[in-house]
Order: structure tokens, then C-alpha cells, then sequence
């Protein structure tokens, strides 16, 4: 939900109040722990663009005029290569986003795409604005040039220039499981230099059809919670309360642990993050919509003992169970259910 969170801050920002699309699309807000579906979200994208006339969000000092993503992509279509690619992207981006550059470094080995504000774009470095700023360049950027050379390319690691947000857990699926948080106004993404020599494989035809849709589109696609990923998450939820191993996984997935460890890799993703991420979604959602004892709350996830669950619970939301319980009493009432 915080990706959504952080959508909306441009249109609060402008006094416009986004009830009636979130309610047209059946997204609540309060229930924090939900999950909103690739296509509601990519629809909400294209609507916020829409209703502000600002395929930037209203985040930025300068309006990113409607088409800005097309020309975008046409820029980069012409491209030999990525590299090429990601050059003219961050000359183009210079003209229509300056309050953030683009720039690639590339080493023998390693290659990083920064980010960089050239002023503070709020005043705290953790306003949910600026780290929805970060998030949704780095995610364009990434999946756009997925879509141009026509396979996922996994980034290696991530430095955000802000605190962990609420939602940081579900970097792992988004991004990469090595993500990591930093003062500064600059956010670097790491990977291998060779994906920088790839061909660019899409033509025109290709890319009239991947503009229906577009830019919301661009949000569905190349997502580290799919594939292996996706599987591995369904396994480990249908095997509760067992606590699946990853050799056990790589067994029901007819595969080597060595592979399987190898593919979630590449997805930029773990077996142990997967099941973090997965316990901590069912966790909260049990919290927010059910009054189940705590107990039990933590059998049904697999802990061996309330103790451990509390821990984990904490590490996630830097609270404990109840208190979040009666922090959601207090903010949102008569939004639990007394189902057993």
C-alpha cells in the first residue's frame, strides 16, 4: 500500500482529494496489509496522470507533460544498445525531469545507474513524495530497459536515499532482496556491465502495442514476484504451519536446491526473504481483519513460539502485536472483524 501512498502524495499536495478513485477501483487505504492487483494499480497510475495532466505525479517543481513517457520510449528504441539506450534516456529525462538526473557509471565488471535530486525535492528526506520520487524512476527506468532487450535483467543491489518506509519489506519483490538504506540525495543500482552491451529487440510494432495502456502498463511488468518467485511464495503459504524449507521447495519445484537458489537469485530475490515478506503480509492481515489471539496468530505461520513470532513482529513494524492492534482501534475502528 505504500507504493500507492506515495502516488497519491502529489494530488494531496494540490488539495485534490482521490476518494472517488480509490473508491472506483476498490482500493482502501486503511488496510494497510492489502495487497492492491497489478492491473487496479496500473489503472490508478493512469488515472492520478490523467486527473493532474502530470505523467510526474505533481511531484516535481516542472509538470512532465502528457506523452513524455512515448517519447521516452521512441528515444530509446532507436538505440544499438542498452547502454546507448540508458544515455539518451538521461538526456531526455535532463529536459522533462530536472529536478532529477540520470547518470551511468560503468566499471570492468560492475555497472550503477544513479539517481540524483539536484535539490532537495522535500523537506524531510523520508516524505512519502520524494521516496514514491525515487521508487518510480528507478522501477521506469528498469523496466523499460527490461522490455527493450527483451528479458529481465536483475539488479544486483540498491542504495535508497532515505529510511527503511513501511513497505520496504516488499523491495525484495520489487526490486532486489539486497536493498539497503542511506542518508543522501542519491539512489545507486547495481549490476552486471555486460547488460549494458545487449541489443535493443523491439521495433515499432512492438512498441505501438506496449503503449495501450502505457505508462500504468509499465508498473506490470518485469516484476521480481514472478516466476520462481511467485511459485515459491505459493508453496510456502499452501505448506502452513509447516515451515517449508528451500530444499523441500526445490523438491515440489522438481529442481536442484543449487537452482532454485540460483534462479531466485537472478529474479534478485531469497527463499528466507520470500518467507519474511509472506509472513509478515498474512501477519498483518490477520491483525487488521480478524481478533484471532496472538497465539494463534503466530501457530498458523509456522513459529514455533509466540515468543519468536513477537520478535519478528517488532522487527517488522517496530511495534508490538497488540500495540499495532490498538493503533489500528484507534485510527481506523470498526474496521475488525470478531471472527474467530
Amino acid at each position: 500500500m505504500g507504493f500507492v501512498t506515495g502516488m497519491l502524495a502529489g494530488m494531496l499536495r494540490r488539495n485534490i482529494d482521490p476518494t472517488l478513485l480509490l473508491a472506483e477501483l476498490d482500493i482502501d487505504l486503511a488496510d494497510a496489509a492489502s495487497r492492491v492487483p497489478l492491473d487496479r494499480y496500473a489503472t490508478l497510475y493512469n488515472l492520478v496522470i490523467r486527473e493532474l495532466g502530470d505523467e510526474g505525479f505533481g511531484l516535481f517543481s516542472t509538470p512532465m507533460g502528457r506523452g513524455s513517457f512515448e517519447f521516452l520510449c521512441r528515444g530509446m528504441l532507436g538505440a544499438p544498445t542498452l547502454a546507448d539506450g540508458l544515455d539518451r534516456a538521461r538526456r531526455f529525462l535532463a529536459i522533462v525531469l530536472p529536478d532529477l538526473s540520470v547518470s551511468v557509471n560503468r566499471g570492468d565488471d560492475r555497472a550503477e545507474l544513479h539517481i540524483r535530486e539536484a535539490a532537495p525535492l522535500t523537506a524531510s528526506p523520508n516524505d512519502p513524495a520524494r521516496v514514491f520520487a525515487f521508487e518510480w524512476l528507478l522501477r521506469l527506468l528498469h523496466s523499460l530497459s527490461c522490455w527493450l532487450v527483451g528479458r529481465g535483467l536483475a539488479l544486483d543491489s540498491v542504495d535508497f536515499p532515505f529510511a527503511p518506509p513501511a513497505h520496504a519489506d516488499d523491495y525484495a519483490l520489487v526490486y532486489t532482496a539486497r536493498s539497503s538504506f542511506i542518508e543522501g540525495p542519491q539512489l545507486t543500482a547495481r549490476f552486471n556491465a555486460t547488460l549494458l552491451d545487449l541489443p535493443i529487440r523491439r521495433d515499432e510494432a512492438a512498441l505501438s502495442s506496449f503503449l495501450e495502456g502505457a505508462p500504468g502498463r509499465i508498473s506490470m511488468l518485469y516484476r521480481r514476484d514472478r516466476n520462481t518467485v511467485i511459485r515459491v511464495r505459493d508453496l510456502i503459504r499452501d505448506a502452513l504451519p509447516a515451515s517449508l524449507t528451500q530444499d523441500e521447495a526445490a523438491d515440489r519445484l522438481h529442481m536442484s536446491p543449487r537452482t532454485l537458489h540460483r534462479r531466485l537469485e537472478e529474479e534478485g530475490a531469497s527463499f528466507r526473504g520470500i518467507k519474511e515478506a509472506l509472513r509478515r503480509d498474512m501477519a498483518l492481515a490477520r491483525l487488521t481483519k480478524t481478533r484471532q489471539p496472538i497465539s494463534r496468530v503466530a501457530a498458523d505461520l509456522g513459529y514455533a513460539d509466540t515468543s519468536a513470532f513477537y520478535r519478528a513482529f517488532t522487527g517488522w513494524t517496530g511495534m508490538s502485536p497488540e500495540r499495532y492492534r490498538k493503533h489500528l482501534s484507534i485510527t481506523t475502528p470498526n474496521t475488525g472483524s470478531t471472527q474467530p
